[in-house]
């Protein structure tokens, strides 16, 4: 396994600590928990099976709906307020601010969706969860 030129060494610490906060802010920028440095995505939101800067497994994250449903409730509690704010302080035509605030809480939510999920794979990772702890058994790649 060799590293980029430049790239951090990655955490296969096989039972130490793995630092959550870093690990959930490397997978929030969608890059490897591991090493920082690869990219964590192969498309929008398919999460590529292995880095491939320092070969650590990607394939254990089990993120399912909670990438969703952190963006509803952050761009929902973000977007209520500003647009009660907005029609209370300028009164514009309700067209005018439907039309500006559903754009905007498309874009918010399409630019949070994949970071959600990074976020999501990078707090499994340093958890070890979902089969990122080293030697134990993967559910979900069985007969592979």
């Amino acid at each position: 396994m060799h590293l980029a030129a430049g790239a951090a060494a990655p955490d296969h610490d096989h039972g130490h600590d793995r630092d959550l906060g870093q690990a959930a802010w490397r997978g929030f920028q969608r890059r490897c928990p591991a090493c920082g440095t690869g990219p964590m995505m192969k498309g929008y939101l398919q999460v590529r099976d292995t880095c491939t800067v320092c070969g650590e497994e990607l394939h254990h994250h089990r993120a399912d709906d909670g990438p969703a449903w952190l963006t509803i409730i952050l761009v929902g509690h973000l977007m209520a307020p500003v647009l009660g704010w907005a029609f209370m302080e300028f009164r514009p035509d309700p067209m005018v601010l439907t039309a500006i605030f559903a754009i905007g809480t498309v874009a918010l939510s399409l630019w949070l969706l994949p970071r959600f999920k990074g976020l999501m794979v990078g707090f499994q990772w340093a958890k070890r969860m979902h089969g990122f702890a080293p030697d134990a058994p993967d559910p979900a790649r069985k007969g592979a």
